[in-house]
């Protein structure tokens, strides 16, 4: 067993490579505390996609000892909540409790890890769940319209793919297929135990010990690795709106580089001072949303920029997109980086008020850096970021021209990707 003490969090590695990050926050009555799981839709294969998602669902319908009901009872009955997500890096499974009620919430999550019965019953029956909810986010065109520029952005390979997965995927998977998924992903050097609030780090070490420990280390599944590829999405209905989503490459989130690329997305479209809402929205009226937002994997990241418009004014509002990203290479003000920089370092410090929030970032951070920085570090790199940084930055975006774009709705109008690539690198 390993521990490294911090200044704000504690870490502790057991001798399996299971890992508990915790930071006790001084005052709260509650915590926050979950497993999260470095497994998600780009660690599965072809033929798997889906399964992570489905058995992020799977997990709550049963184990060795506590029914699906008697799940949530545990953690209702004592004014908890539990719930789980699914992404393309990570499955996490998490609770928000009281203080005396934490060792329960760590029980009940470790019995749904490591004990899920899959009861071929409530496959059928969670079958029924998930596919409903594939085709809600069909029916929502502002939600399925970034799943289309994912699958552009990264064109045939795992991190393209859809989290829920397609359909006919959804259809044919066993319970065998849960139990592959699971030893192959699910190892002790892949889970990391966070908890934020009112929590004792001992306390935890010693149950994750318990419950954990005499897992065995295997051969961890590495994703593979992912390439930004230019493509278009382009599906034409009589909607409303134009739902326009296009991506430029960025770093990954262990690239020094994601400091100037999140300022760099965040005065570009990060809230209403910036370029986009103010030229788009606020002067010419072409759209009610519009935003830019930078996204990051251990090897890549993009940065996605939406907007909703009409018809008539697809065109335009592409055309004003291209420009902004063009100028900001060429007239991006100290004034605008210093507000971004006070925007990342207000949001992240207002983060930080939450234990849902700190256990999610503690987990985080453990999984990329395998510690957690202290929050002086992070702000010292946010503000080593200069103008010229960005405007750097910004001018090779440009030069590279790479782009994906994804447009639902009455987009007979929208220049082509190759005429946005070409305007963009001109």
């Amino acid at each position: 067993m390993t521990q490294t003490p911090d200044t704000d969090t504690q870490l502790t590695t057991l001798s399996n490579g299971f890992r508990i990050v915790s930071e006790h926050m001084p005052g709260l009555k509650s915590a926050a505390v979950g497993i999260w799981v470095l497994a998600g839709g780009r660690h599965e294969r072809i033929e798997q996609n889906g399964i992570a998602h489905f058995l992020e669902h799977m997990a709550f319908k049963g184990t060795e000892k506590r029914s699906t009901l008697a799940i949530a009872e545990a953690i209702e009955d004592v004014g908890g909540y539990i719930n789980a997500y699914t992404s393309r890096e990570v499955t996490a499974y998490y609770a928000r409790i009281l203080e005396p009620d934490v060792a329960l919430a760590v029980d009940v999550i470790a019995d749904i890890l490591r004990n899920p019965i899959f009861d071929p019953n409530e496959i059928e029956v969670e079958r029924g769940v998930i596919l409903q909810e594939i085709g809600q986010a069909l029916d929502t065109p502002d939600d399925v319209v970034f799943d289309w520029l994912q699958e552009r952005a990264f064109a045939d390979q795992p991190m393209g793919r859809t989290i829920l997965g397609p359909a006919d995927r959804v259809q044919g998977f066993a319970r065998q297929d849960f139990y592959d998924f699971v030893g192959e992903h699910y190892r002790p050097e892949t889970m990391i135990l966070s908890a934020a609030g009112a929590v004792d780090h001992a306390a935890l070490v010693a149950q994750a010990e318990a419950l954990f420990g005499d897992m065995g280390q295997g051969r961890r599944a590495e994703a593979q690795p992912a390439t930004f590829t230019c493509g278009e999405a382009r599906v034409i209905k009589p909607l409303e709106q134009v739902h326009f989503a296009m991506a430029l490459p960025g770093p990954g989130y262990r690239d020094p580089a994601i400091y100037t690329a999140q300022l760099h997305a965040t005065a570009l479209g990060g809230g209403m001072s910036s370029r986009l809402f103010q030229e788009i929205r606020e002067k010419r009226g072409l759209c009610y949303s519009i935003f830019a937002q930078p996204g990051a994997y251990a090897d890549t990241g993009m940065t996605t920029i939406y907007a909703g418009t009409s018809a008539g004014q697809i065109a335009e509002l592409s055309d004003i997109t291209l420009r902004e990203i063009q100028r900001a290479a060429e007239d991006m003000s100290t004034h605008e980086v210093a507000r971004a920089r006070a925007q990342m370092k207000a949001g992240l410090l207002m983060g930080l008020e939450s234990p849902s929030s700190r256990a999610e970032r503690l987990a985080r951070l453990v999984g990329i850096w395998d510690r957690v920085p202290p929050i002086d570090e992070t702000i010292a790199r946010i503000d080593a970021v200069t103008t010229g940084d960005v405007k750097d930055y910004a001018a090779a975006l440009c030069e590279k021209g790479e782009v994906a774009m994804a447009l639902y709705g009455p987009a007979d109008a929208a220049p082509d990707l190759d005429a946005i690539r070409e305007r963009l690198a001109a």
